[in-house]
């Protein structure tokens, strides 16, 4: 399968085409977002939960992959790591489709853990993992989908590289933490998305800082550089900063997650960097059209 960003005659056709990219059989998905990070431990699969939720209390429909196949956690965000994935015949004989799970909230989920055991290893290796990847989104009945944000696994392996190169995926969004040594392997990311063609929105800087109960006071416990200063070093907007929140912790524990993201409205400010979203979309769209017409 040629790609794009090595296809010799790539400024003679438009964006829009994605000819060398996977479609969902079963539904619609408008928008593809992808969420990932540099290193593991940063959050990035709490960032994907909380974003799914704010995304869905604006009316949107919404579903999430867990993209990081060996080291799930989204249906543990979601409260639902006993649920399992449901099978659908198909208009062909012998062809079943995968039912998401959805939350409470109605986002439409999918993971690896929804079909083996929590605790049970995934002894795959790269190729093999990807194939489950493609074959999750492909054969899912998403329906119809404004937003599917999949947690995609830190780094730059095997799995990342294919969802960039294969996944219609219109940007990614990083997520960071404050200390230097996260924002370095960020950019690692960030350079590997730039070489595949792959827009990167802006970074969310999680456990950015924890409040004082008593007067309020934001305190950075990492480091005394600003998010906005790091995110400047990589070359990115900063998109929003999530706090260390110990309740949160406790609501995670307990299977709440959805429950507390949804309304506590220190996790609104993660959307207004959304707002605009398909606006944003359409014209970087429309500006590669553009750039390809004098070439036709």
């Amino acid at each position: 399968m040629i790609k794009c960003a090595t296809c010799a005659v790539k400024n003679k056709c438009l964006k829009d085409m994605k000819c060398d990219l996977i479609k969902p059989k079963y539904g619609k998905i408008k928008h593809v977002v992808g969420v990932i990070s540099g290193k593991g431990g940063v959050g990035k699969s709490t960032v994907t939960g909380v974003l799914a939720v704010q995304l869905r209390k604006l009316g949107y429909k919404v579903g999430v992959l867990d993209g990081d196949i060996t080291g799930p956690s989204m249906p543990r965000f979601f409260g639902l790591e006993k649920e399992r994935t449901g099978y659908a015949p198909t208009d062909v004989e012998n062809v079943f489709k995968f039912v998401p799970v959805e939350t409470g909230l109605g986002i439409k989920t999918i993971s690896m853990n929804f079909m083996i055991e929590e605790e049970e290893p995934l002894l795959w290796k790269g190729p093999v993992l990807g194939n489950v990847l493609m074959q999750l989104f492909t054969d899912t009945d998403w329906g119809e989908l404004d937003y599917l944000l999949i947690d995609m696994p830190p780094g730059t392996g095997d799995v990342a590289m294919t969802i960039m190169e294969q996944f219609p995926v219109d940007y990614l969004v990083m997520v960071s933490t404050p200390q230097n040594m996260v924002s370095m392997i960020v950019q690692k990311v960030v350079n590997m998305a730039e070489k595949l063609e792959i827009p990167v929105k802006g970074v969310i800087q999680n456990l950015s800082y924890i409040k004082c109960n008593h007067c309020g006071e934001k305190m950075n416990v990492f480091t005394r550089n600003t998010a906005e200063s790091q995110a400047e070093k990589m070359g990115l907007p900063l998109l929003a900063e999530l706090p260390i929140n110990p309740d949160f912790s406790e609501h995670l524990e307990a299977g709440q997650a959805e429950r507390f993201a949804a309304t506590n409205p220190e996790y609104d400010v993660i959307m207004e960097a959304f707002r605009n979203d398909e606006q944003e979309i359409y014209a970087r769209n429309k500006a590669v059209k553009k750039k390809t017409i004098p070439f036709l």
